[in-house]
């Protein structure tokens, strides 16, 4: 390789240093550029007579300078087209195509790509390798051919007359139309046919309105293994981690289609609807009583967890959210039937659930709903609605520019189509009230295509302030028409793109479509939802309509101009995780190991986790048997891989897979002898069966009553939120310890104190089963001076002292210093290099189901699910400020850190 000459003046300085060598190349090529070569017009005097030959060529090398000085600065100072479409779209292989560029630019690129004599490279056009590509491509030619070939004999036969299939009974002609979709009652409904060219992709999975958008520009999972019976978009190709948690904090707003999600229909009598959720634990007397009027009236929405009946006790099933149907108004004829015969009014509601618990919900419905009398009727509607979720600051003012209320008369407007459109300038869904809900009939907003921006009107912070303060949705309430099955039915007969271009190219350019008969209105809802546990987070909206109509307001949507510059950001399964985990709430199903759900989620991890642990070579592989605990202590506790809750429950009756050596008499070869690697399978325990979910509300209670009142159920647990005090991240199967208790022996069993003090004799019993005595003691130090009470203070030296004083004191002060005795221990058998020790394992408080670096809150946060059995026994002998510190450990390491947990 010839090294690249030094530009000029690109030496030393004067102060021997080197400059900046990429800021000198560049100025040499610009002055190199800007330099005109010319020749002196001596050369064309001969004896003092001009030679026109030599005057003509000497100008025309300078006019040939000075053309190419042009052409070297242009080139010097221009921007290549791949740097001028933003960093998102930008991939190493875009230089070699020109179609990955928008539009506006591929002429710019194409001429530099010839310029630049870039080879272009389409698949398409690739000539054949291989036999196997062979054959493809003449398969595909032949196919191409028959194509053709029908596409003809259809177009002659339509040439002849036959337009549309007609049926003559008599006299009479009746068109046929498509058949209306079926909805069974009482059982599972089939997914819609796809069409024959994508059919057989999906087989054994469903695809959602939007896979094929999600499929250019997301990670989707994987065609052999779908997700809930989904294919899912997983994340976006782009990297997004900190642009969406801008979006969704600061500016912006970040989108999913989530028509994934489960919507079931039940209607009947209003009384035996009542006892069907009571039945699914809505037993709070606040949601029968006046207080839950609005939610029965049907302008509140229910969001909570359903649970089952099992064995004596409840078990969760997951989180649902409850939407009731608003009842028409009384008539006269309704008031003369009811004087003559009274009769049970008949509600419906809509339960919107996550779909891997969907199925063992529809069951517990089923099961409810045939022992009513009159018999409820349970409807599976997961295809006929879909949805859309947005979260962000911009999230009101993008609903704003795709939805447009069907009516524009104010005599036929709908009334929550005003209060819509009066919520112009709210930056945060969760200012308006608490579970509110909004339906009216919107347009197609292919008809205002493209979306325009948004504008807000002066003074409108007085009608907003006033429309958040009154919020008059009960007024005029009328059955919302998202319940009802025709217009559902109605609105996915949109008309084609073909048909709208052709009336768009009728038009004015930058007129919008005049809505015609041809036009149906969309039914929507809108549903306002508050963040769980911060008050000051983004609240989030979620978009109900008809399952077909979600692709083209989801087109419409992705292609809206936010105030603050973009558009709006596409999510995935992760970003969702993601932001549920900066707002310290819990995602489901991964955080809630004591459902079904979370319980399948916890094993489908584990076998993943496990393929990537076989997968790799013996050299890169965590050993679990060798990993050191510090004093004397060998082997991960539990299943290493795994968030072991079996082995949290059962660890009495079950076989340690990893020995526990003596803290001393056992050395580490023998240690190393005692322990296995863990099974290679890990059984469906009947333990993991037996986990009961202890909610916010039921812990807080235990926690009031005496130490001899409320009794925790058998292997319950209770999701807390994890801060660290000072460093440290977690990761998922972390292990959560308390901190050691001070009274009763540290070895002996949990809940047990000792009977008798034992203090030690000598200096030599300075630790108990291997562990220090004071090892609280050492973890509670780590706490901040702003979290724990202040201590001794430290001896600084004094002011004004001459040097002579200094030296004797700073004498005095190493002398002082204490011989440690006995003689310092070994290594790693009271602390790792000064951090303190893990506790043992009888300290074991549960596992990080999610753990990572919060950018909402600076440090490392996790959200995970402990014993609530040792916490409260914890929380009443130390007290709520100590009781709620704990140590953890990420799995495969030795060093923990202290944090501080609370219930979420």
């Amino acid at each position: 390789m010839v090294k690249r000459k030094d530009p000029p003046g690109g030496g030393k300085d004067s102060h021997g240093r080197q400059p900046n060598s990429t800021r000198n190349t560049k100025r040499a090529k610009v002055q190199a550029a800007r330099t005109i070569r010319t020749q002196p017009s001596d050369a064309a005097l001969e004896d003092g007579k001009l030679d026109l030959n030599r005057f003509l060529t000497a100008r025309e090398f300078e006019i040939k300078s000075l053309e190419r000085s042009m052409d070297k600065c242009k080139a010097i100072n221009a921007t290549r087209v791949f740097q001028m479409v933003p960093r998102a779209m930008r991939r190493r292989t875009a230089s070699h195509n020109v179609k990955r560029v928008p539009k506006r630019l591929r002429a710019q690129a194409s001429k530099e790509m010839l310029d630049d004599n870039t080879p272009t490279v389409e698949s398409r056009k690739r000539k054949p390798r291989t036999t196997r590509a062979r054959i493809r491509a003449e398969t595909m030619r032949k196919l191409r051919y028959l194509a053709e070939k029908k596409r003809k004999r259809k177009a002659k036969k339509a040439g002849d007359g036959a337009v549309e299939e007609v049926q003559r009974r008599g006299s009479a002609v009746v068109t046929t139309r498509p058949p209306r979709p079926k909805i069974r009652r009482n059982m599972l409904n089939v997914p819609p046919k796809a069409d024959s060219k994508y059919r057989k992709r999906q087989i054994n999975k469903t695809w959602l309105p939007t896979h094929l958008w999600h499929a250019k520009r997301a990670t989707m999972t994987r065609p052999s293994s779908p997700l809930w019976r989904f294919a899912i978009p997983l994340t976006s190709t782009a990297k997004c981690y900190r642009p969406t948690h801008r979006a969704s904090g600061q500016k912006g707003v970040v989108a999913w289609d989530t028509s994934y999600m489960s919507t079931i229909g039940v209607y009947g009598a209003a009384d035996c609807l009542e006892r069907a959720l009571r039945y699914l634990g809505l037993v709070q007397e606040g949601l029968w009583n006046t207080r839950g009027k609005k939610w029965r009236a049907g302008v509140r929405k229910w969001t909570g967890t359903v649970s089952r009946q099992q064995k004596g006790s409840r078990r969760d099933i997951g989180p649902a959210t409850i939407v009731w149907n608003p009842q028409p108004p009384a008539t006269t004829s309704d008031e003369m039937e009811t004087s003559e015969k009274p009769k049970k009014p008949r509600r419906q509601i809509l339960i919107r659930t996550h779909p891997s618990c969907f199925l063992e919900l529809f069951e517990e419905l089923l099961k409810v709903a045939k022992g009513q009398k009159p018999q409820l009727h349970v409807e599976d509607l997961r295809f006929e609605v879909g949805s859309i979720e947005l979260v962000g600051p911009a999230s009101t003012e993008t609903l704003l520019g795709i939805l447009e209320p069907f009516h524009d008369s104010p005599e036929a407007a709908e009334r929550h189509a005003n209060v819509f459109r009066s919520l112009a300038g709210v930056a945060n869904p969760a200012s308006l009230p608490k579970d509110a809900i909004l339906a009216f009939s919107a347009r197609d907003p292919r008809l205002s295509y493209p979306p325009k921006r948004v504008e807000i009107p002066s003074g409108g912070e007085q009608t907003i302030l006033k429309t958040l303060t009154d919020w008059p949705v009960e007024e005029n309430l009328k059955p919302y028409d998202i319940f009802d099955r025709e217009s559902r039915y109605q609105a996915s007969r949109m008309p084609s793109q073909k048909s709208l271009n052709r009336r768009k190219g009728a038009n004015a350019p930058g007129e919008p479509i005049k809505v015609t008969a041809a036009d149906p209105p969309i039914p929507v809802m809108l549903l306002a939802s508050r963040p769980g546990t911060d008050g000051q987070a983004q609240g989030t909206w979620t978009l109900l309509a008809p399952w077909k109509c979600i692709q083209h307001i989801w087109y419409c949507l992705m292609q809206y101009p936010v105030s603050t510059g973009g558009n709006p950001r596409l999510g995935g399964l992760e970003e969702q995780r993601q932001i549920a985990f900066e707002h310290g709430t819990p995602w489901f199903p991964g955080d809630f190991p004591a459902t079904t759900a979370g319980m399948n989620w916890e094993l489908e991890e584990r076998a993943k986790r496990r393929g990537d642990w076989d997968r790799r070579p013996k050299s890169k592989r965590l050993e679990w048997r060798s990993l050191d605990l510090g004093a004397g202590r060998k082997g991960e506790i539990g299943d290493g891989l795994a968030c072991d809750f079996e082995y949290l429950f059962g660890v009495s009756a079950r076989t340690r897979t990893q020995g526990k050596p003596d803290a001393v008499s056992i050395p580490d070869a023998a240690a190393e002898a005692m322990v296995v690697d863990p099974p290679a399978e890990q059984p469906q325990s009947p333990v993991g069966m037996t986990i009961r979910q202890v909610t916010k509300t039921e812990f807080s209670a235990l926690m009031k009553s005496g130490s001899g009142e409320g009794v925790v159920p058998e292997g319950g647990i209770v999701a807390v939120g994890l801060e660290f005090v000072t460093r440290g991240v977690a990761k998922p199967c972390a292990r959560i310890y308390r901190l050691p208790r001070k009274g009763g022996k540290v070895g002996g069993a949990v809940g047990v104190p000792s009977t008798q003090a034992e203090v030690p004799a000598t200096p030599e019993a300075r630790t108990r089963d291997g562990l220090p005595v004071d090892l609280s003691e050492q973890w509670l130090s780590k706490v901040p001076n702003g979290d724990k009470k202040k201590g001794a203070a430290v001896p600084r030296m004094p002011v004004g002292v001459d040097m002579e004083t200094r030296k004797k004191i700073l004498a005095r002060s190493l002398l002082a210093v204490e011989v440690p005795y006995p003689k310092p221990a070994a290594s790693n058998q009271t602390d790792f290099g000064g951090h303190p020790l893990c506790p043992g394992e009888e300290d074991l408080l549960g596992f990080v189901t999610t753990g990572a670096f919060s950018l909402s809150e600076g440090r490392g946060t996790a959200i995970g699910s402990i014993s609530a059995g040792r916490a409260l026994e914890t929380l009443r002998e130390t007290g709520p400020r100590e009781g709620k510190f704990c140590v953890v450990r990420n799995a495969g390491e030795s060093i923990g850190w202290l944090a501080r947990w609370e219930v979420v």
